[in-house]
């Protein structure tokens, strides 16, 4: 698939070399600062080490002084509490959060993830009235409920009072809750918009916390599930939430929750040896295991079956209850990656057979017996192969439902709500959606938004975009370059691992072929002809088609990430790289 090469623009001359005298660093790292909106030696300092003393203030949140006295209130009288969460990564988290953090000093509480098939997303009637004939007179839901106004109500009228806290984006009219924290409101003025539903929840123990009177330093063991959040609901990496996942990462390398230890174990990351280590795993965790190692586990539990044992595994400190348990989701992992692959399959087939596939700007497919946990999933792989916004649809409960994924520039939410005089309900973030409608509205919703992508898509926004970062020469790149690169971590949206060019360079004649499926993946080390230097190491996943024009021996232009390998413990640098282009 052709991709579209885009460098970003050069800051000014004078303030790059500014900087880079502050902080003894080459221009190329210093534009690379600027860039993350980073010019001082001060913001600088505060981006390579953040500080959990810069935390925002959770009182600056909307409602957090009311939410906070209703849960004292609840404490004080002996209220049952129900912690309530969707079934995702970022909802279990955010329960694991809230539940552990509440069950310490009070033992009227306990947690609630509503069944994706029977309930739903979301806050459910079904829960709800669970919650009633249970006795329970407070309900905090976590990561939803910012669009649950007919719910909320519902609830009141049963005399169960709710806390929301959420982070999507809230419809025209906000739920009657007794508190609903969520900074996505217009009229909230808490300065950081992007928190994780767990985020969110974090904030909440954060000021019951600082009401109490205790010290903060107690509630940073949670930072390794906010940090999971943050990575998982690829939620923006700047701000607040960089700093909640660099110390979050910490505390996963250092001290792993036992529920942790062993979803990672299952993924082939083994315990070190060494107890001294200031790493627990042979490897160091890093916010790619998190997105497609944990992320994965965590979510396949209530994709296949209930995502309730993925909070009772990260709360559980019991060794063999937690391996046992480990053991199982993991086992849900692999039935998830069968589903997935069957039905991706099947979409493709579809897809395949679809004359007007290539005048369509968005991509629609339906089959009622599609496997409703997995949709998401496959929404991400259609696009990987068409580069299209795509919507995966199945049948549940009598409705049409499904999930929505864009690509770049194109925010699916908003054209998803260009339909909602046609769904049930539907709520999501700018690149990621859910939604569901009735059978007999599936056509005209099917037009509706076929109509809107074609008005709102230009042809350009349908061919993938690599932003690069700048421009080097190879011989540019060396340990003390690429150390000063890792510090930049932990990356994700706002602050992606940076993309580098470089041009007219020639292999050294030793490319290949590897790969134990159809041996296409490129490995081979590259030079710059005209330039003194060391050859680099490179791996070009899925780039085994370029291998017979790079044997030639023609220049060719590479974009990519610069990474470590270890092999028998030698250290090298590789580039990973991304595309290549001959001719360029």
């Amino acid at each position: 698939m052709e991709k579209r090469w885009v460098l970003k623009k050069k800051p000014e001359k004078e303030v790059v070399k500014q900087l880079s005298k502050e902080l003894n660093i080459s221009n190329v790292l210093s534009e690379l600062l600027i860039h993350r909106g980073i010019n001082t030696f001060e913001e600088a300092r505060s981006f390579f080490r953040p500080q959990l003393s810069d935390l925002i203030d959770p009182f600056l949140m909307k409602n957090m002084d009311k939410a906070v006295d209703r849960i004292e209130k609840a404490k004080d009288l002996g209220e049952k509490i129900m912690v309530y969460g969707d079934y995702d990564v970022d909802g279990t988290t955010a329960v694991s959060i809230v539940y552990s953090f509440l069950k310490n000093t009070h033992k009227k509480v306990d947690f609630y993830i509503p069944d994706r098939y029977a309930e739903g997303y979301g806050i459910s009637y079904k829960g709800i009235d669970f919650a009633v004939e249970n006795g329970y007179s407070l309900l905090i839901s976590l990561d939803c409920g910012i669009k649950a106004v007919e719910k909320v109500d519902y609830a009141k009228e049963k005399g169960l009072d709710i806390i929301i806290g959420d982070h999507h984006r809230p419809g025209d009219v906000i739920p009657n809750a007794v508190a609903v924290l969520d900074p996505k409101q217009d009229d909230c003025n808490y300065p950081f918009k992007e928190l994780s539903g767990a985020g969110v929840g974090f904030k909440l123990i954060q000021a019951i916390t600082i009401r109490s009177g205790a010290s903060v330093d107690k509630i940073y063991c949670y930072l390794d599930l906010v940090a999971i959040s943050i990575a998982a609901d690829v939620v923006s990496m700047t701000g607040e939430n960089r700093t909640l996942s660099y110390y979050g990462l910490k505390n996963l390398n250092k001290t792993p929750r036992i529920g942790v230890k062993y979803m990672l174990k299952s993924a082939g990351v083994d315990k070190k040896v060494s107890l001294g280590s200031e790493h627990f795993f042979k490897k160091i965790i890093t916010v790619s295991d998190l997105v497609f190692l944990l992320g994965p586990r965590i979510n396949a539990a209530g994709r296949i079956d209930s995502a309730t044992d993925s909070v009772r595994l990260l709360i559980s400190n019991n060794t063999e209850y937690a391996e046992k348990l480990g053991k199982q989701i993991n086992d849900l992992n692999t039935t998830r990656r069968e589903l997935d692959s069957n039905i991706t399959k099947d979409a493709l087939q579809i897809l395949n057979e679809d004359i007007d596939i290539g005048n369509k700007k968005a991509t629609i497919v339906y089959r009622e017996n599609w496997h409703k946990g997995v949709v998401g999933i496959v929404a991400s792989r259609l696009i990987d192969k068409y580069y299209r916004p795509t919507i995966v649809l199945t049948k549940a409960d009598g409705l049409i439902t499904g999930s929505a994924r864009s690509v770049k520039q194109f925010d699916i939410y908003d054209a998803i709500d260009s339909t909602n005089h046609l769904l049930e309900n539907f709520g999501g973030h700018t690149y990621a959606a859910g939604l569901a409608l009735k059978p007999e509205n599936l056509d005209q919703f099917i037009t509706e938004f076929q109509k809107y992508a074609d008005e709102n898509i230009t042809d350009e926004m349908l061919i993938p975009e690599i932003e690069i970062d700048a421009e080097l020469f190879i011989s540019d790149i060396n340990f003390k370059f690429y150390k000063i690169l890792k510090q930049f971590a932990p990356f994700g949206p706002g602050n992606m691992s940076p993309v580098f060019c470089t041009k007219n360079v020639i292999d050294t004649g030793y490319a290949k072929l590897v790969g134990k499926k159809e041996n296409k993946h490129l490995k081979f080390s590259v030079v710059h002809p005209d330039r003194t230097g060391n050859p680099i190491p490179a791996i070009g996943f899925n780039q085994g088609h370029h291998l017979e024009e790079m044997q030639k021996g023609n220049p060719f232009s590479i974009c990519y990430h610069i990474d470590e390998n270890t092999w028998l413990g030698n250290t090298t640098l590789q580039l990973r790289v991304l595309d290549i282009k001959f001719g360029e």
